[in-house]
């Protein structure tokens, strides 16, 4: 009789032992509950166990939670891929997909709980909406969208081979999977709103010649630039995920086909990303900012964030991967197409870092003074608790879950 875990396992998958297994699971189990702590003191002290200040409203937080979204967005853009587009190879990566996109947007959830400070009167968001805040229409896209997600992992769930033989939850998994073409359309459009509000917000943000953007009637470029963004470095997260996987479980898990379609139209993409944001920044330093009294090196004369922060994000992490991922000779070789996309993905967190932090500590009055952050041991535990809550999710669904069609074809 086989022990109990190893009857979990997906039908002839071969895993680590139990014991090898507890031991990969130790650190990410101390990442959430150093998380569990920070977030009790958090709830029961308040938010004075932050270094937030009237200067700093958005944070360490709101950081994490900007760059996992934009990260995840490989969920709803390869479902839109595969459901709507029709590029049926990327069935063979859409699961993982899918449990990546879950694990980001959960955690940014359950991060923002703790950000509001009082998380049992979250729901005054929906039920006493201001009807004129970004903010409240990204709250009710990222929550929806959030279900959608737990929706599209439920049959993922449902695909074990245990759960496999209660009939009723098989028939079930099964008609689930074959509406989520339906699903992966209302994905698309809950996150496509939702990116691009965030961006959006610096398109009304007059006050701070740093982050105001110009646009088109009543969306700011940085409406499209995040959208934009998000559908690029989303694939390339899945691909490094998928990637980091195959190497610690030292198995090939997706058809090469799949990761260069992905790689592909991610390069296409980046290529149309940067393009554009090499024209908004032109168009802030040398139009808007000149009109708000202001030079370029205004921005850069203090502190530690200097100039070298918008050549990393848009030279070493905008320019270098778009032409890495856009030769193909180059994409297809596993060591460079590692590079670029975590060239890619490290992009779009600075991205989402200048335009959180750095443009609430540049001065924007005469009398103001530079002002700098640095987070907590509470503030770090919280967000590190995501990664660990992610490792460990996908750990779990790795071992007991179907996550890759195509693995015992490929490791026969």
């Amino acid at each position: 009789m086989q022990p109990f875990d190893v009857a979990l396992f997906p039908e002839n998958a071969k895993r680590c032992s139990l014991k090898l297994f507890i031991a990969w699971t130790i650190p990410w189990v101390v990442l959430l509950l150093w998380g569990l702590v920070s977030a009790v003191l958090c709830l029961w002290k308040g938010l004075n166990q932050t270094n937030m200040t009237d200067y700093f409203a958005f944070a360490l937080w709101i950081v994490f939670d900007l760059a996992v979204i934009a990260l995840g967005a490989g969920a709803f853009f390869t479902g839109f891929l595969t459901y709507i587009i029709g590029k049926k190879e990327l069935k063979d990566i859409i699961n993982a997909a899918v449990l990546i996109g879950f694990i980001c947007y959960s955690g940014a959830v359950a991060m923002l709980g703790i950000d509001i400070g009082q998380p049992l009167r979250g729901w005054f968001i929906f039920w006493h909406v201001n009807v004129h805040s970004m903010l409240a229409e990204v709250s009710f896209c990222i929550t929806a969208y959030l279900i959608v997600l737990l929706i599209e992992y439920i049959p993922i769930i449902l695909e074990n081979r245990q759960i496999q033989r209660v009939r009723e939850l098989k028939y079930f998994g099964n008609n689930l999977h074959e509406i989520m073409a339906m699903f992966a359309a209302t994905g698309t459009f809950l996150s496509f709103f939702h990116q691009g509000s965030l961006g959006g917000l610096f398109g009304v943000m007059y006050a701070r010649p740093f982050d105001f953007r110009g646009g088109f009637y009543v969306w700011p470029w940085t409406f499209f630039l995040f959208v934009l963004s998000a559908i690029a470095a989303g694939p390339c997260f899945t691909i490094l995920c998928t990637k980091l996987t195959e190497f610690i479980s030292r198995k090939k898990l997706v058809p090469d086909r799949a990761v260069q379609t992905l790689a592909k139209i991610s390069a296409g993409l980046t290529c149309l990303y940067v393009g554009l944001k090499i024209i908004d920044t032109l168009v802030w330093a040398y139009k808007l900012t000149p009109k708000a009294g202001l030079t370029l090196m205004d921005y850069y004369r203090e502190g530690p964030y200097g100039i070298w922060l918008l050549i990393a994000e848009i030279g070493i992490c905008g320019v270098l991967p778009a032409i890495l991922l856009i030769i193909p000779k180059v994409r297809e070789h596993n060591g460079w197409l590692v590079v670029a996309c975590l060239l890619n993905c490290t992009g779009i967190v600075l991205n989402r870092f200048v335009f959180t932090v750095v443009s609430l500590a540049i001065p924007v009055m005469p009398f103001d003074r530079f002002v700098s952050y640095w987070p907590t041991w509470q503030e770090w535990g919280i967000a590190l608790a995501l990664v660990g809550y992610g490792f460990l999710l996908f750990s779990l669904s790795y071992r007991y879950l179907p996550l890759f069609p195509k693995e015992r074809e490929l490791n026969p």
